[in-house]
């Protein structure tokens, strides 16, 4: 198994509109067919000190293998969601692990 962690702080000047075309594109991601479970969402209102909930959004995309996971990569959603959602953040933070 390959898991694909990716947390997005949007910019926070985004206006309403981009930021429905940022959610309706992290949505389409999780419609590709190399994708086996997606997951979006925001911060829970969890408040210890260890977790870090400065992220507006998380995208968690789990892939049967790497070469599951590269397929994705090239993929034209993802091509169009890079095209059609870049800029809308300001910072983007990227976990990628596989079964130990």
């Amino acid at each position: 198994m390959f898991v694909h962690s990716v947390y997005f702080w949007l910019n926070d000047d985004l206006s309403a509109e981009r930021k429905a075309r940022f959610v309706e594109g992290i949505r389409s991601l999780t419609t590709i067919d190399c994708v086996e479970q997606g997951f979006i969402g925001v911060p829970a209102e969890t408040n210890r000190e260890i977790i870090d909930a400065s992220y507006s959004y998380a995208l968690v995309l789990s892939f049967a293998d790497a070469a599951a996971q590269d397929a994705y990569q090239i993929h034209p959603t993802h091509d169009a969601f890079r095209e059609n959602c870049g800029g809308s953040w300001k910072k983007i933070v990227i976990y990628d692990a596989i079964s130990a």
